[in-house]
């Protein structure tokens, strides 16, 4: 296990209820909110009522930015940083997935920022501080109501970049699980897709030696593989909701990649990632499409023996078969498991062809330093036989 530094200094708030706990901790950090939310489904849930009477409540001024998009666009960001100068805003509260709490993110760290918001993504320039944030959850996926980095996408260049610094995660998280219940199935299936990547990305690692990392994935993985098709089948399933929630925030806080070297890097997310860009499509349905065929395309003797470790941990594989009958089936058996949730196998199911494949290929090299990821370092041509396989 290689050194690190222990740091997830987000104070959660678990349960149903917890949003009672909203006006105080506000008031720890400012008094003028900017409440950032997507289409208007809190509305239709009532979780935007009850919001705006705590902050009524509590003398807590706020202004809104609404219609953040699934991608989150760099537009709202900067509509949000605009709002937040004009009206002296201290306070950022976003409400919703994790598309809304990264947007927050990016409007936090580009307030003090003089230039273009943008230029954080494309490193041009760096974050030094951030506004205080906290969030409200309503979908289990992305774990950025517990981490400090953002996604966010530009759709006038086809990119879709991420940007981290400590000041951008939040001050506090409230994570009630029924506010999860009327997610959509289609979202909620992304979702558990988005949770299982985030925790293959620190999984599939080179260090042989994080043996307590690993098993705690592996029980997310079993976690997320139980209960997935439960809330599903069952959206008010509060044990479901409630497991695949605090999942979401464990896979991507940290505690999974700690001892495995700072200079780790993701893979398919770094390939999905301009699917997004390019073509607008949800992140974890992206995901579910790449995966297989990424663990397909890299399994070689080298790396053999952490697929028999998967397939033999997770899927219960006979560990007496041999090392790729092992493999194989582990890979074939995640298939089949996104494919039970209705997530789509292929790019051609959400309208994706040949056309810009290349173009992605090269993106997702250029943007990641010469080659995308560290259990396998891929190359252009690698990245784009796996957006073949996945046609």
């Amino acid at each position: 296990m290689l050194n690190f530094n222990y740091s997830i200094p987000t104070k959660i708030f678990f349960g149903d209820g917890q949003i009672e706990v909203l006006g105080n901790e506000i008031k720890k950090y400012g008094s003028k909110v900017l409440i950032v939310y997507g289409k208007g489904s809190i509305k239709k849930t009532g979780i935007y009522d009850e919001v705006v009477n705590i902050l009524k409540s509590n003398n807590i001024k706020y202004w809104e930015l609404a219609g953040v998009d699934p991608n989150p666009r760099i537009t709202s960001v900067r509509e949000g940083i605009k709002i937040c100068r004009e009206e002296g805003i201290d306070f950022i509260l976003p409400v919703g997935g994790g598309s809304s709490i990264d947007c927050a993110k990016v409007i936090a760290a580009g307030y003090y920022y003089d230039g273009d918001p943008w230029d954080l993504l494309i490193k041009k320039a760096k974050v030094e501080k951030a506004l205080p944030l906290g969030a409200i959850l309503t979908l289990s996926a992305t774990g950025s109501e517990m981490d400090a980095g953002a996604v966010i996408t530009n759709m006038e260049t086809n990119q879709k970049l991420s940007v981290g610094h400590p000041s951008m995660a939040p001050k506090f998280s409230i994570l009630d699980p029924t506010y999860t219940f009327t997610v959509p199935k289609s979202q909620t299936a992304a979702g558990v897709a988005d949770i299982m990547s985030h925790i293959f990305e620190s999984y599939f690692s080179r260090i042989k030696e994080a043996y307590l990392q690993d098993r705690m994935a592996e029980a997310l993985l079993k976690t997320c593989i139980k209960y997935g098709k439960i809330a599903i089948d069952e959206p008010e399933n509060y044990e479901a909701r409630s497991n695949i929630m605090w999942a979401s925030s464990l896979a991507i806080n940290g505690l999974l990649s700690y001892g495995k070297g700072e200079d780790f890097k993701w893979s398919v997310h770094a390939i999905e990632h301009e699917l997004s860009a390019y073509y607008d499509i949800t992140h974890g349905v992206g995901l579910a499409i790449l995966y297989p065929n990424w663990m397909r395309h890299v399994l070689d003797d080298e790396n053999v023996y952490k697929f028999v470790e998967y397939g033999v941990n997770i899927w219960g594989i006979d560990e007496n078969k041999s090392d790729y009958v092992i493999a194989n089936e582990a890979i074939d058996k995640t298939r089949e498991y996104f494919n039970s949730l209705g997530l789509p196998s292929t790019l051609k199911e959400v309208g994706i062809g040949k056309e810009n494949l290349e173009k992605m290929a090269k993106a997702a090299v250029d943007h990641n330093k010469g080659t995308v990821g560290s259990f396998k370092p891929l190359t252009y041509e690698d990245v784009l036989n796996i957006y073949m396989a996945s046609l």
